[in-house]
Protein backbone atom coordinates (compact mmCIF):
# COMPACT_ATOMS: atom_id res chain seq x y z
CA UNK A 1 0.00 0.00 0.00
CA UNK A 2 1.42 3.65 -0.61
CA UNK A 3 2.69 5.79 2.05
CA UNK A 4 0.25 8.73 1.81
CA UNK A 5 -2.42 6.43 1.64
CA UNK A 6 -1.94 4.47 4.46
CA UNK A 7 -1.05 6.86 6.56
CA UNK A 8 -4.37 9.05 5.59
CA UNK A 9 -6.58 5.56 6.60
CA UNK A 10 -4.68 5.88 9.82
CA UNK A 11 -5.53 9.23 10.41
CA UNK A 12 -8.61 8.79 9.67
CA UNK A 13 -9.81 5.99 11.98
CA UNK A 14 -7.74 6.26 14.50
CA UNK A 15 -9.12 5.69 18.12
CA UNK A 16 -7.45 9.07 18.91
CA UNK A 17 -10.06 10.96 17.10
CA UNK A 18 -12.83 9.89 19.67
CA UNK A 19 -12.61 12.59 21.54
CA UNK A 20 -11.00 15.20 20.28
CA UNK A 21 -11.07 18.22 18.15
CA UNK A 22 -11.20 16.09 14.83
CA UNK A 23 -13.93 14.00 15.21
CA UNK A 24 -15.81 17.30 15.33
CA UNK A 25 -14.63 18.33 12.31
CA UNK A 26 -15.31 15.11 10.60
CA UNK A 27 -18.69 15.54 11.02
CA UNK A 28 -19.35 18.81 10.28
CA UNK A 29 -17.59 18.11 6.70
CA UNK A 30 -19.49 15.15 6.49
CA UNK A 31 -22.52 16.36 7.27
CA UNK A 32 -21.90 19.27 4.96
CA UNK A 33 -21.78 16.86 2.00
CA UNK A 34 -24.51 15.00 2.80
CA UNK A 35 -26.64 18.02 2.63
CA UNK A 36 -25.23 19.62 -0.74
CA UNK A 37 -25.72 15.50 -2.24
CA UNK A 38 -29.57 16.31 -0.64
CA UNK A 39 -30.38 19.68 -1.94
CA UNK A 40 -28.46 18.94 -4.95
CA UNK A 41 -30.12 15.82 -6.08
CA UNK A 42 -33.31 16.95 -5.22
CA UNK A 43 -33.16 19.94 -6.98
CA UNK A 44 -32.21 18.44 -10.11
CA UNK A 45 -34.18 15.86 -10.16
CA UNK A 46 -38.15 17.74 -9.32
CA UNK A 47 -36.58 20.44 -11.73
CA UNK A 48 -36.11 18.17 -14.74
CA UNK A 49 -38.93 15.98 -13.59
CA UNK A 50 -41.00 19.09 -13.44
CA UNK A 51 -39.81 19.98 -17.17
CA UNK A 52 -40.42 16.58 -18.57
CA UNK A 53 -43.91 16.16 -17.13
CA UNK A 54 -45.22 19.66 -18.37
CA UNK A 55 -43.81 19.12 -21.63
CA UNK A 56 -45.73 15.63 -21.83
CA UNK A 57 -48.98 16.98 -20.51
CA UNK A 58 -49.04 19.45 -23.00
CA UNK A 59 -48.30 16.66 -26.19
CA UNK A 60 -49.85 14.42 -25.25
CA UNK A 61 -53.10 16.23 -24.93
CA UNK A 62 -52.20 18.12 -28.51
CA UNK A 63 -50.32 16.00 -29.90
CA UNK A 64 -46.11 16.30 -29.97
CA UNK A 65 -46.39 18.25 -33.75
CA UNK A 66 -49.81 19.56 -35.29
CA UNK A 67 -50.30 20.12 -38.74
CA UNK A 68 -52.75 22.59 -39.97
CA UNK A 69 -54.19 24.58 -42.82
CA UNK A 70 -52.47 27.84 -43.54
CA UNK A 71 -56.23 29.02 -44.01
CA UNK A 72 -56.79 28.49 -40.24
CA UNK A 73 -54.62 31.33 -39.46
CA UNK A 74 -53.96 30.16 -35.94
CA UNK A 75 -57.84 30.20 -35.21
CA UNK A 76 -59.57 27.64 -33.12
CA UNK A 77 -61.93 27.14 -35.99
CA UNK A 78 -60.45 24.39 -37.81
CA UNK A 79 -59.69 25.31 -41.66
CA UNK A 80 -60.35 22.03 -44.14
CA UNK A 81 -56.97 20.96 -44.43
CA UNK A 82 -55.07 20.48 -47.64
CA UNK A 83 -54.25 17.04 -48.53
CA UNK A 84 -52.09 18.14 -51.45
CA UNK A 85 -48.82 17.27 -51.13
CA UNK A 86 -49.54 15.80 -47.73
CA UNK A 87 -47.50 12.57 -46.91
CA UNK A 88 -49.25 11.04 -43.99
CA UNK A 89 -48.03 7.81 -44.52
CA UNK A 90 -44.25 8.68 -44.68
CA UNK A 91 -45.27 10.84 -41.86
CA UNK A 92 -46.61 7.13 -40.04
CA UNK A 93 -43.02 5.72 -40.99
CA UNK A 94 -40.70 7.61 -39.64
CA UNK A 95 -38.98 5.92 -36.48
CA UNK A 96 -39.49 8.45 -34.34
CA UNK A 97 -43.61 8.62 -35.14
CA UNK A 98 -45.70 6.45 -32.45
CA UNK A 99 -49.18 7.58 -33.74
CA UNK A 100 -51.76 10.03 -35.56
CA UNK A 101 -54.76 11.14 -34.84
CA UNK A 102 -56.95 13.45 -37.23
CA UNK A 103 -59.35 16.07 -35.59
CA UNK A 104 -61.79 19.25 -36.29
CA UNK A 105 -62.34 21.54 -33.57
CA UNK A 106 -64.66 24.86 -33.57
CA UNK A 107 -65.34 27.40 -30.94
CA UNK A 108 -68.39 27.53 -28.88
CA UNK A 109 -70.38 27.98 -25.85
CA UNK A 110 -71.91 25.59 -22.69
CA UNK A 111 -74.27 27.17 -21.16
CA UNK A 112 -77.22 25.71 -18.04
CA UNK A 113 -79.18 27.34 -15.45
CA UNK A 114 -75.92 27.53 -13.42
CA UNK A 115 -73.43 29.01 -15.49
CA UNK A 116 -71.74 28.77 -18.97
CA UNK A 117 -68.23 29.02 -20.23
CA UNK A 118 -66.23 29.30 -23.63
CA UNK A 119 -65.22 26.18 -25.21
CA UNK A 120 -63.32 24.91 -28.12
CA UNK A 121 -65.26 21.46 -29.39
CA UNK A 122 -62.00 19.22 -30.81
CA UNK A 123 -64.02 16.67 -33.05
CA UNK A 124 -62.24 13.46 -32.49
CA UNK A 125 -62.39 10.06 -35.09
CA UNK A 126 -61.88 6.45 -34.82
CA UNK A 127 -57.84 6.69 -34.97
CA UNK A 128 -58.25 9.04 -31.61
CA UNK A 129 -54.93 7.54 -29.26
CA UNK A 130 -57.76 6.74 -25.66
CA UNK A 131 -55.30 5.04 -24.13
CA UNK A 132 -52.46 7.76 -24.47
CA UNK A 133 -55.60 10.23 -22.99
CA UNK A 134 -56.23 7.78 -19.94
CA UNK A 135 -53.65 9.58 -17.82
CA UNK A 136 -55.71 12.35 -17.72
CA UNK A 137 -59.13 10.96 -17.10
CA UNK A 138 -61.21 11.20 -13.61
CA UNK A 139 -63.72 9.73 -13.84
CA UNK A 140 -65.76 7.94 -16.86
CA UNK A 141 -64.52 7.15 -20.57
CA UNK A 142 -63.72 9.09 -23.64
CA UNK A 143 -66.50 9.43 -25.98
CA UNK A 144 -67.16 6.43 -28.46
CA UNK A 145 -66.80 7.46 -31.61
CA UNK A 146 -67.85 6.16 -35.46
CA UNK A 147 -67.38 7.01 -38.82
CA UNK A 148 -70.95 7.23 -39.84
CA UNK A 149 -73.61 9.20 -37.63
CA UNK A 150 -73.25 11.09 -34.61
CA UNK A 151 -72.66 10.44 -30.86
CA UNK A 152 -73.48 12.83 -28.46
CA UNK A 153 -71.19 12.14 -25.56
CA UNK A 154 -68.62 14.56 -24.50
CA UNK A 155 -65.89 14.47 -22.07
CA UNK A 156 -65.33 17.75 -20.26
CA UNK A 157 -62.11 19.54 -18.16
CA UNK A 158 -62.62 19.05 -14.32
CA UNK A 159 -62.70 22.70 -14.22
CA UNK A 160 -65.66 23.68 -16.48
CA UNK A 161 -67.33 20.50 -14.75
CA UNK A 162 -66.93 22.36 -11.28
CA UNK A 163 -68.32 26.00 -13.06
CA UNK A 164 -71.02 24.19 -14.63
CA UNK A 165 -71.69 21.64 -12.27
CA UNK A 166 -71.87 18.69 -14.21
CA UNK A 167 -71.19 15.53 -13.24
CA UNK A 168 -70.63 11.95 -15.98
CA UNK A 169 -74.56 11.35 -17.33
CA UNK A 170 -75.62 15.05 -17.30
CA UNK A 171 -77.03 16.96 -19.98
CA UNK A 172 -75.94 20.19 -21.22
CA UNK A 173 -76.43 22.40 -24.20
CA UNK A 174 -73.49 23.62 -26.80
CA UNK A 175 -74.21 26.61 -28.97
CA UNK A 176 -71.71 27.14 -32.20
CA UNK A 177 -72.33 30.47 -34.49
CA UNK A 178 -70.53 31.43 -38.02
CA UNK A 179 -70.59 34.29 -39.49
CA UNK A 180 -73.51 35.17 -41.16
CA UNK A 181 -75.41 32.25 -39.53
CA UNK A 182 -78.12 31.69 -37.09
CA UNK A 183 -76.40 29.92 -33.91
CA UNK A 184 -76.48 26.26 -34.10
CA UNK A 185 -77.96 24.74 -30.48
CA UNK A 186 -76.01 20.78 -29.74
CA UNK A 187 -77.40 18.41 -26.86
CA UNK A 188 -74.40 16.69 -25.98
CA UNK A 189 -73.98 14.27 -22.36
CA UNK A 190 -71.12 14.33 -20.39
CA UNK A 191 -69.48 10.38 -20.75
CA UNK A 192 -65.90 11.73 -19.01
CA UNK A 193 -64.34 14.31 -16.56
CA UNK A 194 -60.63 14.93 -17.64
CA UNK A 195 -57.86 17.08 -15.78
CA UNK A 196 -54.23 18.43 -17.21
CA UNK A 197 -53.20 20.41 -14.61
CA UNK A 198 -52.74 23.00 -17.61
CA UNK A 199 -54.72 25.84 -17.43
CA UNK A 200 -54.76 27.07 -20.94
CA UNK A 201 -56.33 23.25 -21.68
CA UNK A 202 -58.66 22.64 -18.59
CA UNK A 203 -60.22 26.13 -19.34
CA UNK A 204 -61.07 25.44 -22.90
CA UNK A 205 -61.00 22.14 -24.42
CA UNK A 206 -64.44 19.42 -24.64
CA UNK A 207 -63.63 16.65 -26.68
CA UNK A 208 -66.54 15.40 -28.82
CA UNK A 209 -67.39 13.39 -32.38
CA UNK A 210 -65.52 14.69 -35.34
CA UNK A 211 -68.81 14.41 -37.13
CA UNK A 212 -70.27 17.18 -35.37
CA UNK A 213 -67.40 19.14 -35.56
CA UNK A 214 -67.93 18.56 -39.46
CA UNK A 215 -71.53 19.37 -39.67
CA UNK A 216 -70.79 22.74 -37.61
CA UNK A 217 -67.48 23.44 -39.62
CA UNK A 218 -69.49 22.55 -43.22
CA UNK A 219 -67.20 19.38 -44.20
CA UNK A 220 -67.86 16.64 -46.09
CA UNK A 221 -66.89 13.07 -43.94
CA UNK A 222 -63.73 12.30 -45.26
CA UNK A 223 -62.35 16.17 -44.23
CA UNK A 224 -60.39 16.72 -41.12
CA UNK A 225 -59.27 20.10 -39.93
CA UNK A 226 -55.70 19.05 -38.91
CA UNK A 227 -53.74 15.51 -37.99
CA UNK A 228 -51.85 15.37 -34.36
CA UNK A 229 -48.78 13.43 -34.45
CA UNK A 230 -47.69 12.17 -31.33
CA UNK A 231 -43.70 11.06 -30.93
CA UNK A 232 -42.02 8.19 -29.05
CA UNK A 233 -40.18 10.78 -27.29
CA UNK A 234 -40.75 14.43 -27.11
CA UNK A 235 -36.83 15.30 -26.28
CA UNK A 236 -36.66 14.60 -30.22
CA UNK A 237 -39.35 16.75 -31.07
CA UNK A 238 -36.92 20.00 -32.37
CA UNK A 239 -35.04 17.36 -34.63
CA UNK A 240 -38.60 15.72 -36.26
CA UNK A 241 -40.57 19.09 -36.76
CA UNK A 242 -38.28 20.21 -39.80
CA UNK A 243 -38.75 16.18 -41.33
CA UNK A 244 -42.78 16.16 -40.72
CA UNK A 245 -42.93 19.58 -42.14
CA UNK A 246 -41.33 19.07 -45.70
CA UNK A 247 -44.04 15.98 -45.62
CA UNK A 248 -46.88 17.94 -44.34
CA UNK A 249 -47.73 19.79 -48.05
CA UNK A 250 -46.85 23.38 -49.08
CA UNK A 251 -50.56 24.77 -48.29
CA UNK A 252 -50.27 23.55 -44.63
CA UNK A 253 -47.93 24.43 -41.45
CA UNK A 254 -46.99 22.34 -39.00
CA UNK A 255 -46.97 23.54 -35.30
CA UNK A 256 -44.92 21.90 -32.26
CA UNK A 257 -46.31 21.54 -28.83
CA UNK A 258 -43.56 23.46 -26.78
CA UNK A 259 -44.34 26.48 -29.07
CA UNK A 260 -48.33 26.45 -28.58
CA UNK A 261 -48.02 27.19 -25.67
CA UNK A 262 -44.93 29.85 -25.56
CA UNK A 263 -46.12 31.21 -21.24
CA UNK A 264 -45.82 27.52 -20.03
CA UNK A 265 -42.18 27.49 -22.54
CA UNK A 266 -41.23 30.46 -20.77
CA UNK A 267 -42.04 28.95 -17.02
CA UNK A 268 -40.05 26.04 -18.28
CA UNK A 269 -37.07 27.64 -18.88
CA UNK A 270 -36.48 29.17 -15.22
CA UNK A 271 -35.98 25.55 -14.03
CA UNK A 272 -32.70 25.55 -15.92
CA UNK A 273 -31.76 28.93 -14.26
CA UNK A 274 -32.52 27.76 -10.66
CA UNK A 275 -31.27 24.31 -10.92
CA UNK A 276 -27.81 25.72 -11.88
CA UNK A 277 -27.95 28.71 -9.14
CA UNK A 278 -28.77 25.79 -6.66
CA UNK A 279 -26.08 23.22 -7.88
CA UNK A 280 -23.28 25.93 -7.74
CA UNK A 281 -24.62 27.51 -4.64
CA UNK A 282 -24.09 24.04 -3.08
CA UNK A 283 -20.74 23.23 -4.84
CA UNK A 284 -19.24 26.50 -2.78
CA UNK A 285 -20.78 25.53 0.25
CA UNK A 286 -19.07 22.28 0.31
CA UNK A 287 -15.70 23.83 -1.07
CA UNK A 288 -15.65 25.93 2.01
CA UNK A 289 -16.45 24.12 4.50
CA UNK A 290 -14.45 21.23 3.12
CA UNK A 291 -11.14 23.61 2.43
CA UNK A 292 -11.65 25.34 6.41
CA UNK A 293 -11.98 20.91 7.47
CA UNK A 294 -8.31 20.43 5.73
CA UNK A 295 -6.93 24.07 6.97
CA UNK A 296 -8.01 23.43 10.53
CA UNK A 297 -6.76 19.48 10.40
CA UNK A 298 -3.46 21.12 9.21
CA UNK A 299 -3.45 23.10 11.77
CA UNK A 300 -4.18 20.42 14.45
CA UNK A 301 -1.56 18.14 13.47
CA UNK A 302 0.95 20.23 12.84
CA UNK A 303 3.34 18.33 15.22
CA UNK A 304 2.99 15.26 12.90
CA UNK A 305 3.35 16.80 9.79
CA UNK A 306 6.65 17.80 11.54
CA UNK A 307 7.77 14.40 12.99
CA UNK A 308 6.88 13.19 9.22
CA UNK A 309 9.23 15.70 7.22
CA UNK A 310 11.90 15.12 9.85
CA UNK A 311 11.55 11.41 8.96
CA UNK A 312 11.95 12.10 4.97
CA UNK A 313 8.85 12.69 3.61
CA UNK A 314 8.28 15.61 0.85
CA UNK A 315 5.74 18.11 0.98
CA UNK A 316 3.97 16.27 -1.87
CA UNK A 317 3.32 13.41 0.20
CA UNK A 318 2.25 15.15 3.18
CA UNK A 319 -0.53 17.35 1.21
CA UNK A 320 -1.23 14.04 -0.49
CA UNK A 321 -1.76 12.41 2.65
CA UNK A 322 -4.39 15.58 3.99
CA UNK A 323 -6.26 15.68 0.52
CA UNK A 324 -6.72 11.31 0.92
CA UNK A 325 -8.19 12.46 4.25
CA UNK A 326 -10.41 14.97 3.67
CA UNK A 327 -11.94 12.81 0.50
CA UNK A 328 -12.05 10.21 3.21
CA UNK A 329 -14.11 12.28 5.63
CA UNK A 330 -16.38 12.76 1.83
CA UNK A 331 -17.36 9.63 1.00
CA UNK A 332 -19.81 8.41 3.96
CA UNK A 333 -21.27 12.38 3.30
CA UNK A 334 -21.88 10.91 -0.51
CA UNK A 335 -23.40 7.54 0.35
CA UNK A 336 -25.70 9.16 3.48
CA UNK A 337 -26.70 12.02 1.43
CA UNK A 338 -27.18 9.73 -1.41
CA UNK A 339 -29.28 7.49 0.12
CA UNK A 340 -31.58 10.31 2.10
CA UNK A 341 -31.84 12.07 -1.22
CA UNK A 342 -33.11 8.93 -3.04
CA UNK A 343 -35.22 7.82 -0.40
CA UNK A 344 -37.04 11.11 -0.47
CA UNK A 345 -37.36 11.27 -3.82
CA UNK A 346 -38.70 7.81 -4.31
CA UNK A 347 -41.45 8.73 -1.69
CA UNK A 348 -42.42 11.33 -3.87
CA UNK A 349 -42.12 9.83 -6.73
CA UNK A 350 -44.68 6.69 -5.92
CA UNK A 351 -46.68 8.88 -3.20
CA UNK A 352 -46.85 11.98 -4.06
CA UNK A 353 -46.36 13.32 -0.69
CA UNK A 354 -45.71 17.29 -1.53
CA UNK A 355 -48.99 18.68 -3.89
CA UNK A 356 -48.44 22.15 -6.01
CA UNK A 357 -51.30 24.67 -7.18
CA UNK A 358 -51.76 23.73 -10.79
CA UNK A 359 -53.06 27.52 -11.36
CA UNK A 360 -49.18 28.12 -10.77
CA UNK A 361 -47.31 25.27 -11.56
CA UNK A 362 -48.95 23.55 -14.25
CA UNK A 363 -48.87 20.38 -12.05
CA UNK A 364 -50.64 18.95 -9.04
CA UNK A 365 -48.20 16.78 -7.75
CA UNK A 366 -44.20 17.75 -7.51
CA UNK A 367 -42.72 15.07 -10.62
CA UNK A 368 -39.78 12.92 -10.44
CA UNK A 369 -36.88 12.03 -12.67
CA UNK A 370 -34.97 9.63 -11.55
CA UNK A 371 -31.75 9.86 -13.98
CA UNK A 372 -28.74 7.37 -13.00
CA UNK A 373 -26.44 9.33 -15.01
CA UNK A 374 -27.65 12.53 -13.53
CA UNK A 375 -27.56 10.78 -10.09
CA UNK A 376 -23.95 9.68 -10.33
CA UNK A 377 -22.93 12.64 -12.06
CA UNK A 378 -23.32 15.20 -8.87
CA UNK A 379 -22.14 13.17 -7.05
CA UNK A 380 -19.35 12.19 -8.46
CA UNK A 381 -18.39 16.50 -9.69
CA UNK A 382 -18.83 17.27 -6.12
CA UNK A 383 -15.84 14.82 -5.33
CA UNK A 384 -13.76 15.89 -8.00
CA UNK A 385 -14.33 19.98 -7.67
CA UNK A 386 -13.70 19.38 -3.98
CA UNK A 387 -10.50 17.37 -4.49
CA UNK A 388 -9.25 20.04 -6.53
CA UNK A 389 -10.20 22.62 -4.24
CA UNK A 390 -8.02 21.47 -1.53
CA UNK A 391 -4.87 20.97 -4.14
CA UNK A 392 -3.92 25.19 -3.35
CA UNK A 393 -4.62 24.92 0.67
CA UNK A 394 -2.79 21.80 1.18
CA UNK A 395 0.42 24.02 0.16
CA UNK A 396 0.29 25.80 3.53
CA UNK A 397 1.88 22.15 4.52
CA UNK A 398 5.03 23.49 2.43
CA UNK A 399 5.38 26.86 4.71
CA UNK A 400 5.72 24.57 7.84
CA UNK A 401 9.13 24.06 9.19
CA UNK A 402 9.92 20.79 10.75
CA UNK A 403 11.87 22.46 13.96
CA UNK A 404 8.69 24.70 14.44
CA UNK A 405 6.36 22.49 13.81
CA UNK A 406 7.92 19.65 16.08
CA UNK A 407 7.66 22.28 19.02
CA UNK A 408 4.09 23.31 18.23
CA UNK A 409 1.40 22.34 21.03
Amino acid sequence: MKFPLYFSKKIAFSKDNKNNLSRVIVFIGRLSVALGVIVSLITVSTGLGSKKAIKERMADFSGHISIKSEQSNNSYNSSILNTEGLQLNKIKALPDVASTQSYVSVSGILRNEHNFAGIIFKGIGKDFDAERFQKFLITGTTPKVTEKGFNNGICISQKIANDLHLNVKDSIVAIFSKENQSPLYRKFEVVGIYKTDIKMIDDLFVIGGINHARRIQGMKNNEVGGVDVFLKNINNIDDDAPRIDELAGYKNYTVKATDEYPQIMDFIAIFDTNIALIIIIMLVVVIINIVMVLLILIIERTNSIGMLKTLGASNGQIRTIFINYTLLIMIPGLIVGNFIGLGFLLLQKYFGIIKLNPENYYLSVVPVDLNIIYILSISLGMLIVSAISLILPSYLISKISPVKAIKYN
